[in-house]
């Protein structure tokens, strides 16, 4: 039985039948397994806090201030995982526009300001952290460091993924600006 003409849904013995392709976890970048542990870390912390608070109606304070955090962390470790795919939000309608030529200059111009604004995200991260000392947050007696480290580990790992993303666009001679159907 097909269904309109496409894939066999049903086999011979009227059964449904489905087989997952295989999974490929080789390509995936070191921010994003930190990423998912994170996450891991913050549905653990958010599910205790649920059991505390409704189960033992007496809600762990610390819950809320680490859940925070770590999303926080996650959103800044993971950001580079996109900055690496090249997945970010792109504005392209100018690009359709513009001459082959200067729509390439463009956008590797583009890539250089993003390079250029990551790195300066990393300094200044790193001077809010001297600046920072020995702050700590606000229930749980650990320095606010803690969180600004894994924003700078972010922000340099975004700047890292843009440069190869820089690279990889000089190298092929055009980005997914210039020419979205690659």
């Amino acid at each position: 039985m097909t269904d309109g003409g496409g894939p066999k849904l049903l086999g011979d013995d009227e059964q449904f039948h489905a087989t997952d392709e295989a999974v490929d976890l080789s390509e995936t970048a070191v921010e994003g397994w930190l990423a998912l542990g994170i996450f891991w870390l913050l549905g653990a912390t958010v599910a205790y806090q649920f059991v505390t608070r409704y189960l033992f109606n007496d809600s762990a304070a610390w819950t809320e201030e680490i859940a925070r955090y770590l999303l926080i962390g996650m959103v800044f470790v993971a950001a580079s995982v996109g900055v690496r795919e090249n997945n970010h939000i792109q504005v392209d309608v100018l690009y359709r526009y513009l001459p082959a030529r200067a729509g390439h200059f463009l956008s590797l111009a583009v890539d250089v300001v993003r390079i250029a604004f990551f790195a300066s995200m990393v300094w200044l991260t790193a001077l809010l952290m001297r600046e920072m000392g020995d702050y700590e947050m606000t229930i749980v007696p650990l320095p606010m460091n803690i969180l600004y480290a894994v924003c700078w580990l972010g922000f340099a790992a975004m700047t890292w993924r843009s440069i190869g993303v820089l690279g990889a666009h000089w190298k092929r001679g055009h980005s997914v600006l210039t020419r979205p159907e690659n």
